[in-house]
């Protein structure tokens, strides 16, 4: 195991990650474990407290546009008025 540049990450070769899958999970519980495979970035294994906080929805798309920091301004938004382009399919 070593550190990488970001160094909240610790980042394990695959053959390393096998062989102390326990440690790699147990430290996953604090701090995210980077596996690599052949030297270049594969996963990130993260705890699932982790994983649940990232994937977990936050509303809905009408609340997202309806929280925009641009509701409510004037803009000036030019439409096009000019038939379709043809397409040869």
């Amino acid at each position: 195991m070593s550190k990488s540049a970001n160094k909240d990450l610790d980042v394990w070769t695959l053959a390393n990650a096998k062989a102390r899958l326990s440690e790699v999970v147990d430290r996953a519980q604090d701090v995210p474990q980077m596996v690599t495979r052949n030297g270049r970035p594969a996963v990130v294994i993260v705890s699932a407290e982790e994983w649940k906080r990232k994937t977990d929805r936050k509303g809905n798309l009408a609340e997202f546009l309806l929280a925009s920091p641009l509701r409510g301004l004037d803009l000036d938004v030019e439409r096009v008025d000019e038939p379709p382009r043809e397409l040869d399919l």
